[in-house]
């Protein structure tokens, strides 16, 4: 009779990839307790969720959910060496930017690892990027949103992405898992299967999807060029999901949930 998994609790549990991954996990035997989590600032709440850590003498590992943005917002990035997680984005020029959201990220993570090493936390950080996939919430996240925007023919929100890593939601959900389990992670890991420039990536989803009033290009940004180095989440075993698929299951889901509707390709 296989063992009973201990319990665990993830944070932000009502979320695009909490509630995402609780399912995973209960897939996985585990007990699962789920918190709701106030929207504090990003640094304040990762600390507040640490110093509860601290006070559990049965904690084992935490799993922190950090972003891909905490990488890759640097001045002197070489196109032709990918980004790994040695890398870290840039606080001053986040705020000549004013991109508030990964400096805020940013701060959080920085502010785990301080944390943590002075009490004797053990903490492993996944890092990934711009996540797609189906939606459990009815409510779309804005992650969620952009991307129906998209289908629906808006520019606004993907403008500023310009060049973007993408990964499929249940891949994220599963590398938490993986690296919470494996006693030797350690560290950061980055998560993303597979990096597009706009342009690119709406060129292939006008050709999947021909009925859906997709843009056909964007403006031409000054941004640097840039690939992502996952081969430690690779070493670990994992195999991302395709740029398709996590398209084709987040269309799928919107379909499902009232969100889009597909009309039939006309004949040719």
């Amino acid at each position: 009779m296989e063992k009973e998994k201990e319990r665990v609790c993830v944070t932000g549990a009502s979320g695009f990839l909490a509630s995402w991954l609780i399912k995973r996990l209960l897939l996985c035997g585990y007990n699962v307790t789920g918190t709701a989590e106030m929207l504090e600032p990003a640094l304040q709440g990762t600390l507040n969720v640490l110093r509860s850590c601290k006070k559990n003498p049965a904690l084992r590992r935490v799993v922190l959910t950090s972003s891909s943005s905490t990488l890759r917002v640097r001045d002197d990035l070489d196109p032709k060496v990918p980004l790994d997680e040695s890398s870290w984005s840039s606080l001053d020029l986040c705020e000549k930017l004013q991109a508030w959201y990964v400096m805020s990220k940013t701060m959080a993570e920085r502010a785990a690892w301080e944390y943590c090493r002075e009490n004797g936390i053990d903490l492993v950080t996944i890092l990934p990027s711009f996540i797609v996939g189906p939606s459990l919430p009815p409510d779309l996240c804005s992650t969620a949103s952009d991307v129906l925007g998209l289908l629906k023919g808006e520019t606004d929100r993907f403008q500023w992405h310009g060049r973007m890593g993408y990964v499929h939601i249940d891949d994220v959900a599963l590398c938490h898992i993986l690296v919470y389990e494996n006693e030797a992670s350690h560290g950061r890991y980055l998560c993303s299967s597979v990096v597009m420039d706009n342009d690119d990536l709406v060129a292939l989803l006008s050709a999947r999807y021909p009925t859906l009033p997709i843009p056909k290009r964007f403006e031409k940004l000054d941004r640097p060029h840039y690939d992502l180095n996952t081969s430690r989440l690779k070493s670990l075993g994992v195999k991302f999901k395709s740029i398709e698929e996590m398209f084709d299951d987040c269309i799928a889901s919107f379909v499902q949930q009232g969100h889009l509707t597909l009309q039939p390709a006309a004949p040719i």
